[in-house]
């Protein structure tokens, strides 16, 4: 729902988000685009946009520069969020909910737990130096 919203509000918005200068007749006939039916408006999805190909290439554009900078990761880690944990079970039990219905407190409890987890690593230095972190909890 709310990403068909956001997705929704760029069409829409297509001005404000400077996607004029690339939907244009002469870019679809340097494209080799003959058929009339084919040229239309183009939506650009900025990358601002979680999931988009503009948010995925920066993110990969990130990613290199740091293992340019600092090399490449020794160690690779998946982190997922357990719905029965007993800080989420704990605040459910108290509304009566259940943890599908609830996705804001399973996901406040995942980014503390991880948050907690990447202050222990880097403090108790237990794989060694850490070198670099891409990890930001700034939105929290």
């Amino acid at each position: 729902m709310i990403e068909s919203q956001r997705l929704s509000f760029i069409r829409n918005n297509q001005t404000k988000i400077r996607a004029d200068f690339l939907a244009s007749v002469e870019e679809a006939v340097g494209r080799g685009d003959i058929d009339a039916s084919s040229v239309g408006s183009r939506v650009v999805v900025p990358s601002s946009f979680t999931g988009g190909r503009r948010y995925m290439f920066n993110n990969c554009q990130d990613a290199m520069a740091l293992c340019k900078k600092f090399g490449y990761p020794d160690l690779f880690l998946t982190v997922t969020c357990n719905p029965k944990w007993d800080e989420i079970q704990r605040h459910l039990s108290k509304s009566g909910n259940y943890a599908p219905f609830r996705p804001d407190i399973s996901c406040r409890v995942f980014h503390l737990k991880l948050k907690q987890m990447m202050k222990d690593f880097k403090k108790g230095q237990f794989f060694g130096r850490v070198a670099a972190s891409k990890i930001d909890f700034g939105y929290f």
